[in-house]
């Protein structure tokens, strides 16, 4: 029922996103007293690192953030996986808790814990009941400051890292092939390498790589706390202030900038493995939303691309269903056993708009290829219905309210625009610029975009032949997966 009338006041009104302040925190908006919701709140503490604080009183719990601005985006050539393996190395002690011993006390306090590193960030986070906050701002402190731990223990810890890349990539003929489409796509760019790292850099990896990456990036100004869910605010600033602003300040290191030079003509990928299906991917550069405060023609674009990536696969029965895997397409012919589209919106570098099929028995990954262009090229002809446009943008705001009812939410929207360079009106003005895209917009960016030129291609091809060619596993028992 809840969900019945949230979906009835979002087509009447077309929904809201949390509502969240500017960033400095000396005037809160004239309508804070009469929001659901208290305002986000950022604060700079004595050493450089921010502060974000998001009340929410609904439950007793709350979430505990910790966001370092690097990534495998910040890593050289040599050394990728190195900004993963510190953060599988950060649960493996301080000079007063033994490896592990992190998460065994969160979970004493009721809570829990884990982390995850992307390209573009490396995050922590907590979920306690509020009573147990300042324990959980104590310890994170303490690994943020003195993370430390003994050689052996990241020789064992990288044999985790080698398995878990084994199992995810190297043991599947799809990640290995958009793995290898992946640093196609860019050259330049950083992005152009996995984020879990080359299995010879991991092999070679040494643990003063992990010590001195944590030396050059992990300093209190490239890295942000943020809290939500049932706090005070001043009462939550002056607890950070005490256990995270008593870290001593260090520069953060200069960034080059690593631009992908234009694509100058189509690349092709054709990548030969032991599969049962073969595997089409389209992959075309697109713009990335930066969030401006001053709307311009760059953002208006990424989120007409937005829209557009889910016009063609962001429900069921979506366009991309219907033609090629319904079979209701040009010639009534069952193309694909799945296809899909996918753009990657934001991030601190470039992006990417991708298409896929996995072509149906018979279909070759050139007719399917044909058959994922088509649709693209009939939204550039035709344009894009007003109903389509609106159902979109309806469940897309339903979306963001549904996921804003967890605080481990709103801390990850909080931290993710943070690490973005965004301020804490980017949901909202997100939210509302996606409400103003046209269905003239969606089809301008179909025909700007995919265009040849910017393309590039991948082809999984099923070959039994090369079934020498593939990973071998290792002797023996194999390491379990960390949590991490």
């Amino acid at each position: 029922m809840r969900r019945t009338a949230l979906l009835m006041a979002l087509a009447m009104l077309g929904g809201a996103a949390l509502a969240q302040s500017p960033a400095s925190p000396s005037t809160p908006p004239a309508n804070a007293s009469a929001s659901a919701t208290p305002l986000a709140r950022s604060f700079t503490l004595s050493n450089g690192m921010t502060l974000i604080v998001q009340p929410d009183r609904r439950a007793p719990t709350v979430a505990h953030m910790v966001w370092v601005r690097v990534g495998s985006m910040d890593e050289v050539d040599g050394t990728s996986g190195v900004a993963h393996a510190l953060e599988h190395m950060m649960f493996k002690g301080t000079p007063d808790l033994k490896p592990g011993e992190f998460s065994r006390r969160i979970a004493a306090l009721g809570g829990r814990d884990n982390a995850f590193t992307s390209r573009d960030a490396t995050a922590y986070h907590q979920q306690v009941p509020a009573s147990k906050l300042e324990a959980v701002m104590r310890l994170e402190a303490d690994r943020f400051a003195r993370n430390q731990w003994a050689d052996e223990e990241f020789r064992r810890e990288i044999e985790v890292i080698k398995e878990e890349r084994r199992q995810r990539t190297e043991e599947s003929p799809r990640a290995r092939m958009f793995e290898a489409l992946n640093a196609m796509v860019y050259q330049a760019s950083p992005y152009r390498r996995p984020i879990i790292g080359w299995m010879s850099d991991i092999e070679a990896m040494t643990p003063d790589d992990a010590r001195a990456f944590f030396r050059q990036w992990y300093s209190p100004g490239n890295a942000a706390v943020v809290i939500a869910g049932d706090v005070d605010v001043e009462q939550t600033r002056a607890l950070a202030e005490k256990h995270f602003g008593a870290i001593p300040a260090r520069a953060v290191p200069a960034r080059k900038p690593r631009e992908e030079p234009a694509q100058a003509g189509p690349r092709r990928l054709e990548y030969r493995a032991v599969a049962d299906q073969a595997l089409v991917a389209l992959a075309y550069k697109a713009p990335r939303w930066r969030g401006a405060e001053v709307d311009n023609d760059t953002d208006r674009d990424a989120l007409a691309l937005a829209v557009l990536s889910a016009v063609l696969d962001g429900y069921g029965g979506a366009r991309l269903d219907r033609a090629l895997v319904q079979g209701t397409g040009a010639g009534g012919k069952r193309i694909a056993d799945s296809a899909g589209a996918s753009y990657g919106l934001m991030g601190r570098g470039p992006q990417m708009f991708m298409l896929t099929a996995v072509p149906a028995r018979g279909v070759t990954p050139e007719m399917a290829s044909a058959a994922l262009k088509t649709e693209v090229e009939r939204i550039a002809r035709e344009g894009i219905s007003e109903t389509e446009l609106q159902r979109v943008k309806t469940q897309w705001t339903a979306g963001e309210i549904y996921k804003l009812d967890s605080v481990f939410n709103q801390a990850r929207e909080l931290g993710s625009y943070w690490i973005n360079g965004m301020d804490l009106n980017a949901g909202d003005r997100l939210m509302a610029r996606l409400r103003a895209v046209s269905a003239a917009q969606v089809q301008s960016v179909a025909q700007r975009y995919f265009v040849e030129d910017q393309l590039t291609s991948g082809v999984l091809v099923p070959d039994a032949s090369r079934r020498d060619a593939a990973p071998a596993a290792p002797v023996g028992p194999r390491p379990a997966l960390t949590r991490h």
